[in-house]
């Protein structure tokens, strides 16, 4: 520690120790007020830490809870082939059309949700990055951006050019509808 830090560590505990003293003596407001000490940093400093957490047991498992062999049967079902692009509730059905229980709907849900596997389970198109077209300048004046759009004109009855940039290539000519 620096010379400055054991000088503040000093000065604190020095502190402290006056401030019980006047504490007994005066009260907790008056001493504080006398020494220019915060109520609050005394009360922080002198409040009780919450009682320590008791530590929990490990939760039993439910008596009527899948078994770990029966939680890897209905995994086992709904990772087949058959049943890859249907969702656990077509499953569910088709399992019990077949005179088949192997647990709820919800479980099925639950089972998928433990093992990250709720998603979209289906192959999934991928699309090609998009890419930003790119304008370069070969000289002065040789990039113009604009946007035709062909807007009719209410009051004159013409078809009008709107741009982006506010003005045309003198090549661009007039706005034609096509």
């Amino acid at each position: 520690m620096t010379e400055a830090q054991l000088a503040a560590v000093a000065f604190n505990t020095a502190r402290n120790q006056a401030l019980e003293e006047l504490t007994g003596l005066l009260g907790r407001v008056q001493a504080c007020a006398a020494l220019g000490v915060s109520r609050a940093t005394y009360y922080r400093q002198h409040r009780r830490s919450p009682a320590p957490l008791k530590p929990r047991g490990e939760r039993r498992r439910h008596a009527r809870a899948l078994t770990p062999e029966e939680e890897i049967r209905v995994l086992d079902v709904l990772h087949s082939p058959e049943f890859a692009d249907m969702a656990p509730a077509e499953i569910y059905a088709v399992l019990l059309d077949r005179g088949v229980y192997l647990c709820s709907e919800s479980t099925m849900y639950r089972l998928l949700r433990r093992h990250g596997e709720v998603r979209e389970r289906r192959r999934q198109a991928v699309h090609p990055p998009r890419t930003v077209p790119e304008l370069v300048a070969e000289g002065p004046n040789r990039v113009w951006r604009s946007t035709c759009l062909d807007r009719f004109d209410r009051f004159r009855g013409k078809h009008r050019c709107s741009t982006t940039s506010g003005s045309l290539s003198p090549s661009a000519g007039p706005c034609r509808r096509r």
